[in-house]
């Protein structure tokens, strides 16, 4: 890119080239005026490539900002580079509103710096996530396993008063014919301690106390059959309950398992965790968001750091002229209508005392006509004749 940087003489033919160009229509500088501004040029220029750096770097954030929405690629990269541009005109906005009238001012310059910080901190975001994108995954996956644990205490605290029920009826249940289990096993003992001749009468054989002791066992062998029959359909439907509840425990928690995911919300709690849990990363994390930070705020920095020059001075100047020959444009154009409006007036009504003038004979004919046929007519009133003389003759005022 070649340019004449010759001091400013009469007959000057600079021509800056189309990159020069559009460079000083990123700065928002008026092409015409700083053409012959030797100084400001290159000052405007660097202020140009700020917010070109600005664009490009808003644009890149975005895609992958979109890129960790959407599946499309093409999609992300259309919706960043229309963001992109959003934020350029945002920052041709702030920069267009800094002038030489206004660079002390604290308000409006206190204003910007907020609006850029607050753009380059949402910005910051994406950027970060792509930087630390290896350590936000693995503390994304540390994350989704404690979000299951979670899930699963929060389902046992649901359904845990349910299965304790279940269990503990169950259980109750169970004990019953444990108990009357272990009855029928010390009876059938004792009946056969009783026929192999170690019982209490020490005989062989099934002799009476024998036979009474079978006949207890025999009794108790069928009480526990006749419970057995009566309280296993209970224990089957609570395990079968249980089964069910626990059947809808795992499938709610595959379902939550299947929402866990790596999107943008999950990716910036897993990097406040990381920030939260590791010094060194959040060290590095404010140090990156403080220069990310910075790049929105080139443009804002270097529009007010960068020394007023000539074109500031034409500027103020030609709008001023601008001003004032509107101003006086305004006032002219106001004087030659009222200087119309004038003599129209003159005229019209010279016109229209001419006109009543000249109508006066022949009004005064028209009413001895209306007069004659009156007197001639015998049902037609006097009033009516003012009437329609009135209205026919009589002249009315504009409105």
């Amino acid at each position: 890119m070649q340019e004449n940087t010759d001091r400013i003489v009469p007959g000057d033919s600079y021509t800056p080239g189309r990159f020069t160009r559009f460079l000083w229509w990123l700065s928002t500088a008026e092409a015409q005026l700083l053409k012959d501004c030797v100084i400001d040029r290159n000052r405007y220029a660097i202020t140009g490539m700020t917010v070109m750096g600005t664009w490009l770097f808003a644009t890149l954030a975005w895609t992958y900002f979109f890129s960790t929405l959407v599946g499309n690629i093409f999609i992300a990269v259309a919706l960043g580079i229309f963001m992109g541009g959003i934020i350029l005109t945002i920052d041709r906005s702030l920069i267009k509103g800094i002038s030489k009238a206004n660079k002390n001012k604290f308000g409006p310059i206190s204003f910007r710096i907020l609006l850029a910080l607050t753009i380059g901190l949402f910005m910051a975001q994406p950027a970060l996530l792509y930087l630390f994108d290896k350590e936000i995954h693995v503390q994304i996956s540390l994350d989704n396993e404690k979000r299951k644990r979670e899930k699963i205490q929060t389902q046992d605290s649901v359904y845990g008063t349910m299965k304790y029920e279940l269990i503990k009826q169950r259980s109750q249940l169970q004990n019953q014919l444990l108990t009357k289990d272990a009855e029928v096993s010390a009876a059938r003992q004792n009946f056969i301690a009783e026929t192999d001749g170690t019982g209490g009468s020490k005989k062989i054989g099934l002799k009476d106390i024998a036979k009474a002791k079978e006949a207890a066992y025999l009794k108790l062998s069928a009480d526990y059959s006749k419970i057995q029959q009566e309280l296993n359909p209970a224990i089957q439907s609570a395990d079968s309950s249980l089964q069910i509840i626990d059947a809808g425990i795992m499938k709610e928690q595959k379902a939550f398992e299947t929402l866990l995911n790596d999107g943008f919300i999950t990716r910036i709690e897993a990097l406040n965790n990381l920030i939260k849990n590791n010094s060194a990363v959040a060290f590095r994390y404010y140090l990156l968001v403080a220069i990310l930070m910075l790049i929105e705020l080139m443009p804002v920095l270097a529009k007010t750091l960068l020394p007023s020059g000539t074109y500031d001075e034409k500027l103020k100047l030609q709008e001023e002229m601008e001003k004032t020959l509107t101003q006086n444009n305004y006032r002219r154009l106001f004087e030659l209508k009222e200087t119309y409006n004038e003599k129209a007036f003159e005229q019209n009504s010279d016109f229209i005392k001419s006109f009543l003038n000249k109508s006066e004979k022949e009004r005064d004919e028209k009413m001895q006509e209306e007069l004659a046929g009156w007197r001639k007519s015998d049902t037609q009133s006097f009033d009516q004749l003012w009437s329609d003389l009135k209205n026919s003759m009589l002249t009315k005022a504009e409105n």
